[in-house]
């Protein structure tokens, strides 16, 4: 999973701050813990504290040597961290201790340093485990990621794309070279547009990974879990939660019974469009209301039924404009601006600036149209993805 790491200034006070943090805190608990064990006399914290003291600084050092390296970006990463600087920082510790008495070096004295990782030194291992985990998380977190520009979030075309879910739709044979190709052109335009383009891991089993859109819905820094209509889908989600929280994305998720494919889900200023189609239910959309709605969204529900998605059928031009194929929908008055589009592939677009858009090449009086209106216009070629339904829109999550 690629995941974008803290700018050089950054990463260094974060680092230093989650290794001061986490280390003073699995200090002062494993300090605790002994001198009420040992009867709570105050005589004992100073020769307890003592004790300590040299692993606490051992596990300072490594903490921040894993957090320069990008171990707190992940929850595992920073438990993974905690257990090998809690081993590694209990040995060094002991070590010290027993060195600096002047004992030589001995197997028993080998024997005893090991021996204390199971005995004396655990409850400083686990300290440091559970602080990683939480503090030490907490503290990298609250570091953003740089004044950074427009990201996306896209994932591989499963070598089983051909196995793609259909609804309205008569399955045709995809190329699986071409659709590799045509993604590689996708994910070219978007970096040339100033995108940075984050991948997220691929999902093999699951042949409409590819449609990264539909697994999780961006809100400013909110980050929506989707709860896919076709369950089928449902192992997609895997990864999201740690990817999106990498770029620094608050998490809320949609649950069971509820069903919400981000394809329905079309954001026009403070106004949320939600698809009510064969994918996303009721309560899925009762579930988002409830989740966005003290963020200053108003969620209207849209009945979508001759399509797959509700961006199958309109999605939005910067001004905000809605523009849509008519024939895919039951109400275009819904819409507080609509503007019909001359070809289905043309309903979907990417809002790429105040100015321009990315469109399918299959839609080219769609391109004339929205060039006239003064937009500039790229296309790309997508017509293996546009074979299982899909559209520009659901081959990314964009961050602006």
């Amino acid at each position: 999973m690629q995941q974008r790491p803290l700018p050089v200034p950054r990463r260094l006070a974060a680092s230093a701050l989650v290794a001061l943090g986490v280390s003073a805190v699995s200090l002062a608990a494993t300090v605790l813990v002994f001198f009420v064990t040992n009867g709570a006399t105050a005589a004992n914290l100073g020769p307890l504290t003592t004790y300590f003291l040299p692993a606490a600084i051992a596990l300072l050092v490594f903490l921040f040597l894993a957090a320069l390296v990008g171990a707190f970006r992940s929850w595992w990463g920073a438990a993974l961290a905690g257990l090998l600087g809690g081993i590694l920082a209990s040995i060094a510790g002991t070590a010290y201790t027993v060195v600096s008495t002047g004992t030589a070096w001995s197997q028993e004295v080998t024997d005893y340093l090991l021996g204390s990782l199971a005995g004396t030194s655990l409850v400083f291992e686990v300290a440091a485990i559970v602080a990683a985990v939480t503090l030490g998380r907490a503290i990298w977190r609250a570091f953003p990621a740089a004044d950074r520009g427009p990201v996306a979030i896209v994932r591989l075309p499963s070598d089983k794309l051909q196995d793609g879910e259909l609804t309205h739709l008569e399955r045709t044979a995809v190329d699986a070279d071409l659709a590799q190709e045509q993604w590689d052109a996708y994910v070219s335009v978007l970096e040339r547009e100033g995108f940075e383009i984050v991948q997220a891991e691929p999902a093999e089993e699951h042949p409409d990974s590819v449609f990264i859109e539909d697994v999780v819905v961006m809100f400013g820094d909110v980050a929506v879990i989707t709860s896919p209509g076709a369950e089928s889908r449902e192992g997609e989600l895997e990864g999201i939660r740690e990817l999106v929280e990498s770029l620094g994305q608050r998490v809320e998720q949609i649950t069971r019974p509820g069903t919400l494919d981000g394809g329905d889900v079309l954001k026009v200023g403070s106004t949320v469009y939600v698809g009510r189609g064969g994918r996303t239910n009721g309560e899925g959309i009762r579930q988002l209301r409830a989740i966005v709605a003290p963020l200053g969204y108003t969620v209207i529900a849209v009945p979508i039924k001759k399509a797959l998605h509700l961006k199958s059928a309109v999605t939005a031009l910067p001004d905000g404009t809605v523009i849509g194929f008519a024939k895919y929908l039951e109400s275009p008055t819904v819409f507080e601006r609509f503007l019909p589009v001359p070809e289905a592939h043309g309903a979907a677009v990417v809002v790429l600036g105040p100015d321009a858009v990315l469109l399918s090449s299959a839609a080219p009086k769609t391109k004339t149209l929205l060039e006239d209106l003064g937009y500039r216009v790229v296309t790309v070629d997508v017509s293996e993805f546009e074979k299982l339904e899909g559209c520009v829109t659901c081959l990314s999550v964009r961050i602006r």
